[in-house]
């Protein structure tokens, strides 16, 4: 396998400090999640955070192959239902059992039409307990990724639920919380001790956890770190043990120090993107020129990826032609030939379409490597070309619910189509049209009925190759109408300090820290 600058809060300094006890495990994060509940967004960085506490039916191991988790086994009862026998002897943090019941409410709760991860599970119809330890789910026809939606659809006490009023979903994205935003009660290895939002966040080992541990970790203390050399220096003090966001900029400096720190890197299953509103108007008010193909197409021939590559990302990233990954099922090398930089092309395709000088915003975040150099250097890109770009940047909780609401013009995306780990989950989420459990990322607000035929017709695909190719089919449809501008699969560089004896890279960039020996 190929393997932004905000200042640290005093509340996080502080928690850095703090003593720690042994068998601590010290994470220093670019951010921090937005809530402890699992629901509340679908961000692949929050599942995996709380992936620790929370566990599903399914689940991903060492080599990224899906394995039974809170599921004993399963098998295909028709082409429309899967039957799931459940672990017995499973305890939830409170103590309670789990049971059917448990599975029945929980995906109930994320399959709520206001549920942020409804499009996670997007073929599920119904569901229904058998026995205490059995349940049955319902799907579309011949849907052939259930398994791969399971293993983020993770598992709530039903009783908890209940009796804290939390059996509707919350929403990052809309500002609704409850009591699941402050609390936590799953199943996993660890438990939440303690919770500072923007400043620390505890887990200790949960020693009623079902599966034999392979880590040695008693305590993760998570803390969100935005500023690079701030999170660099903290790694080379001692003050953290570990962090998935190592900056390219620094990764020659900590190479310098290897007899305190560890290296681990590759390359992300995330493609980095530039998507487009297909709305009447800008924000505005002005109508929208991007409806028109020539000039998506003239503001992506105006984009230097070379210089990118190596201005920005310091030679670490994947040029992309395609909006996938290579490791991803569903990936043609045919569509992945970057597209190569022509100004002069660029400028005749918006004097054609009339498009000259256009205004416009930028929405950019603090979520992917470099995304603010980045969004700096596409912004001068496109003013060389004529245009008026906007930049909008600014953290994820502030950006997220204008993307959400389709309060955008221009904007960026990572996507590494987790947890499917298949193209369906790009081609259903974010380029299908926004429809019950279909195009829930769609910001742009596009629609094409080409499209959305194919991206379904393969959902119902149980033949592999007939799927992936139907899955090529719509990524070919989405190049061709230039729906979105693939930049690059983004470096994925983790850094540890040499104490740590066993921290296995994933290339989907989520750390499993039950799998880690200190």
């Amino acid at each position: 396998m190929q393997f932004k600058t905000f200042l640290v809060t005093g509340a996080a300094l502080l928690a850095l400090s703090a003593p720690v006890m042994a068998g601590t495990l010290k994470w220093g994060a670019s951010r921090d999640i937005s809530s402890l509940d699992p629901y509340s967004y679908g961000d692949s960085f929050a599942l995996g955070v709380l992936n620790h506490s929370y566990e599903g039916l399914m689940r991903y191991d060492r080599d990224l192959k899906i394995e039974p988790a809170l599921a004993a086994s399963y098998e295909i009862i028709s082409p429309t239902t899967w039957r799931f026998k459940l672990r017995e002897g499973v305890k939830f943090h409170n103590g309670a059992d789990f049971t059917a019941e448990d599975v029945q409410a929980s995906l109930l709760r994320a399959t709520n039409p206001k549920s942020p991860l409804r499009g996670n599970i997007p073929a599920y119809k119904g569901s229904r307990v058998i026995d205490a330890h059995t349940i049955e789910i319902d799907v579309s026809a011949n849907y052939p990724l259930l398994l791969n939606d399971l293993t983020t659809i993770y598992i709530f006490d039903a009783g908890w639920l209940k009796d804290n009023n939390a059996e509707a979903p919350t929403d990052v994205g809309s500002g609704t919380e409850g009591y699941a935003t402050y609390h936590e009660n799953g199943t996993g290895p660890f438990k939440v001790e303690s919770r500072q939002p923007d400043a620390k966040t505890v887990f200790v080992k949960y020693d009623g956890w079902w599966d034999k541990p392979q880590h040695n970790i008693d305590r993760i203390e998570l803390t969100p770190i935005a500023s690079s050399a701030t999170r660099v220096a903290a790694l080379l003090s001692g003050d953290i043990d570990f962090t998935d966001q190592a900056p390219v900029q620094d990764l020659p400096r900590l190479e310098a120090a290897s007899s305190q720190v560890k290296l681990l890197e590759g390359t992300d299953l995330r493609t980095v993107m530039i998507g487009f509103s297909q709305r009447d108007q800008l924000l505005s008010g002005a109508p929208n020129p991007m409806k028109d193909l020539r000039v998506r197409q003239a503001m992506q021939l105006a984009i230097d990826l070379d210089l990118i590559q190596k201005r920005v990302m310091r030679g670490k990233s994947r040029n992309a032609g395609a909006l996938v990954a290579p490791l991803i099922p569903g990936y043609d090398a045919a569509l992945d030939e970057p597209v190569k930089a022509d100004p002069e092309k660029a400028k005749a395709l918006l004097k054609e379409a009339g498009a000259e000088g256009f205004e416009f915003e930028f929405n950019c975040a603090d979520s992917l490597v470099n995304e603010e150099q980045i969004c700096q250097a596409v912004a001068s890109m496109w003013s060389r070309v004529g245009l008026k770009p906007k930049l909008d940047q600014g953290p994820r909780a502030v950006q997220t619910p204008k993307r959400s609401a389709g309060k955008v013009d221009v904007y960026t995306l990572g996507w590494a189509t987790l947890p499917m780990l298949d193209a369906y989950s790009l081609t259903s989420q974010v380029l299908h049209t926004k429809e019950g459990s279909f195009g829930i990322f769609n910001w742009g607000g596009w629609s094409d009925k080409e499209f959305d035929k194919v991206t379904e017709a393969s959902a119902v695909e149980l033949d592999r190759t007939k799927r992936l190719a139907l899955e090529a089919q719509s990524l070919k449809i989405a190049k061709d109408h230039a729906l979105m501008i693939p930049l690059h699969q983004q470096p994925l560089a983790w850094a540890t300090s040499v104490k740590i004896k066993d921290f296995p890279l994933f290339s989907d960039n989520l750390p499993r820290l039950w799998l880690v020996k200190m």
